[in-house]
């Protein structure tokens, strides 16, 4: 993946919520396509691994018990400038401060529950991409 992928997950609160169908749906009219896609749950080991970055950070052990809690779609998208274009798609971590419209205004519940996580670098894409799928389940 170089500057043309990226990866997402729907979290379990936007799982849960019913708004799979309506997320896919912005990605796909944000001109993403997927290359990639399934509905699993991570495991508290699984999310940990995942999440390891932010070990340190005060909110490790509740990132961890949500994105454990209940399903997660993961997906691979591509388009031109993809990293970039969907954190602008997704919007700011918090939905109180999103841009209207964006996928966390729309269906976020708060910080903690913001319904998507979008790779910040080109880099991390890469790797959360293979932490979830295996070259030939991407197309």
């Amino acid at each position: 993946m170089s500057g043309n992928r990226t990866f997402t997950m729907i979290k379990p609160d936007a799982v849960a919520a019913g708004h799979i169908g309506a997320i896919l749906a912005h990605i796909n009219k944000a001109g993403f396509r997927i290359v990639a896609m399934k509905l699993t749950q991570l495991s508290k080991e699984k999310a940990g691994e995942f999440y390891a970055v932010h070990k340190e950070r005060p909110f490790y052990g509740e990132l961890v018990d949500f994105m454990s809690s209940g399903p997660i779609v993961a997906a691979i998208l591509e388009k031109d400038n993809a990293v970039a274009d969907f954190r602008t798609t997704i919007g700011a971590t918090d939905p109180a401060k999103a841009e209207a419209g964006t996928i966390r205004a729309l269906y976020a519940k708060n910080m903690g529950e913001n319904a998507v996580h979008g790779s910040d670098s080109d880099e991390n894409a890469a790797i959360e991409g293979s932490f979830h799928f295996a070259g030939v389940e991407t197309f």
